[in-house]
């Protein structure tokens, strides 16, 4: 089962040294499940003051400058992993360096037959 591990934390609680040692960790973190052959992807996302949202209402996109709801955490990055069930997701998860300043949101994927292959 493929699940997708949504990083989400508050992007001032981090210093400049500590984003970058989660950085360290999280690449380590991403080759220790390349070896044991559940990492499919994972990246950090830029601030959410970069971010544009678009949305579509009556046949016509509407973009808006920045996340499309205020929250106190913000989406930073994700890891897409094959965990064998929940329960292995949610230890990969914990394993998460951002997990001890922020949450990891575990959502199980839902595969679409004759999507590219990744």
């Amino acid at each position: 089962m493929k699940y997708m591990l949504l990083i989400y934390g508050d992007e001032q609680a981090w210093t400049e040294a500590e984003r970058e040692q989660c950085y360290v960790e999280s690449t380590e973190l991403a080759h220790q499940l390349q070896t044991s052959g559940q990492y499919l992807a994972s990246l950090p996302l830029q601030p959410v003051s970069t971010a544009t949202s678009v949305r579509v209402r009556d046949g016509r996109p509407m973009v808006t400058d920045g996340p499309f709801a205020e929250m106190r955490e913000q989406l930073g990055g994700y890891f897409l992993v094959d965990a064998g069930n929940l329960d292995e997701a949610i230890c990969i998860a914990a394993r998460i360096p951002a997990a001890r300043k922020g949450t990891v949101e575990i959502r199980p994927v839902v595969e679409l037959p004759n999507l590219p292959a990744y």
